[in-house]
């Protein structure tokens, strides 16, 4: 469901949405040195991926029991887009905040603010957005890891790399404790003075511990992708041991996961199986707006009946299923994100052709916020195209070949998406911090 990108502002990347291509010279004067204009091109491939991926899980048919083509790309879209969205975020936040170096002195605090004033519009932005949609809605939740992510920008790739590690193998199993421990009552309790609850049903808790991509865990992507950043994914060392990395990562979590409780234990369809199959995520919270996501239009459950939702016992821990949170399912969402970004990096440095003919869909990864947010405004004109709602794939193409053909034609103009244009502007103020 992204995704992403030093002196002046103008320059700096949106997140989740950075700037269209560039010639050469022009990107070597705006990062760091080493990064060459196929990592950022990339880059934008690969958040373009992840915005088609979310399409599918919000508006494609949800999986048959049939396990026929569709299922299975929806299955495989679901959890791990929104994974790789929020691993090409952390991404972003380094292009911002210094890439292979840390910025420092008034450089770095002034990336530092406009850091933190972009985290609060997409919370802001997220909020409203989940008044009407539910907390299907990702923005909100990447408000507060981008604050808690300024923590960090100045640690080196090892050390993020070994906190994202801890917060895999840790925070899923400390969720599952807290959540046990945090009943109904107590939630209720704490949700009854939380004026973001009471707004948009998406509160502190949800984002913090249990909403659809709760902070505790969904952290490891974004600092895994601060990682990321801190290499040099042109280097072809660089990238065959991040190949290596991602494939090791994905294969291990889901063949594990597949080894001890059978397929069910890693993809399911048409609920079928899995871990609290038919609930969690496809009921979308608690509060007005869920599982219907506030108005309906974009169908009952619109997540899947197929996704998994909390783990209801310790056994089920031992799983992957998406949107679980277990370490298996953020072990394997990251490997894959791992290899997304390494392969489109790879493709688009050495492909010539492929990156001219691909330019229409690297254009959607320059302006993936617009996109993000566009297809939930598009879905609420056209109620019909909901998951749930359509047992066809036509609306998710329609989708798809729309956001290409207006993001082709946009960056033919302008240099950045509409909401991207807006959300750099707003972080200007940053350039007076002294």
């Amino acid at each position: 469901m992204t995704q992403i990108q030093p002196p002046q502002d103008t320059s700096a990347p949106q997140e989740n949405s950075p700037p269209p291509p560039r010639t050469s010279s022009e990107s070597a004067g705006q990062v760091s040195p080493g990064p060459s204009m196929g990592r950022l091109v990339g880059l934008d491939l690969a958040r373009a991926l992840a915005v088609f991926g979310m399409y599918i899980v919000h508006i494609a048919p949800m999986p048959s029991a049939g396990n026929d083509l569709g299922s299975w790309v929806y299955s495989l879209a679901e959890g791990r887009s929104s994974a790789l969205f929020a691993t090409l975020a952390g991404f972003s936040l380094m292009l911002i905040a210094g890439r292979l170096e840390p910025k420092t002195g008034l450089a770095g605090r002034q990336a530092k603010a406009r850091i933190a004033i972009r985290a609060v519009i997409l919370l802001a932005l997220g909020t409203v957005l989940a008044m009407e949609y539910g907390d299907i809605i990702i923005l909100a939740y990447y408000g507060v890891y981008f604050l808690l992510a300024l923590l960090l920008v100045r640690l080196s790739a090892k050390t993020l790399a070994i906190i994202a590690a801890g917060i895999a193998l840790v925070m899923p199993q400390l969720a599952f404790v807290l959540k046990m421990w945090l009943s109904d009552s107590v939630q209720q309790s704490i949700n009854a003075y939380d004026p973001l609850e009471k707004l948009s049903t998406v509160g502190v808790l949800d984002l913090l511990l249990t909403g659809l991509y709760p902070t505790i865990t969904w952290m490891a992507f974004v600092i895994a992708g601060m990682a990321l950043a801190r290499l040099d994914l042109t280097a072809a060392t660089v990238q065959r041991r991040l190949a290596a990395l991602g494939a090791s990562l994905t294969v291990g979590a889901y063949g594990l996961a597949a080894l001890l409780g059978g397929t069910s234990a890693v993809l399911s369809f048409g609920g079928g199986g899995g871990p609290s199959s038919g609930s969690g995520a496809g009921s979308m919270g608690s509060g007005p707006g869920a599982g219907s996501m506030g108005n309906g239009s974009l169908g009952s459950g619109s997540m899947g009946s197929g996704s998994g939702g909390p783990v209801q016992s310790a056994s089920e821990l031992l799983g992957a299923v998406s949107h679980t949170g277990t370490t298996l399912d953020t072990i394997g969402c990251l490997g894959v994100a791992i290899l997304v970004i390494v392969g489109a990096t790879v493709a688009i440095d050495r492909l010539p052709r492929l990156r001219r003919l691909a330019k229409p869909v690297i254009a959607v990864g320059t302006m993936s916020l617009t996109a993000y947010v566009g297809h939930f405004l598009a879905q609420s004109a056209w109620p019909a195209s909901g998951a749930g709602t359509t047992k066809s794939w036509v609306p998710v193409l329609t989708y798809i070949l729309g956001a290409i053909v207006f993001a082709a034609i946009w960056s033919r103009f302008f240099r950045r998406g509409p909401l991207e244009y807006l959300l750099n502007a707003a972080t200007k103020p940053a350039k007076y911090i002294r």
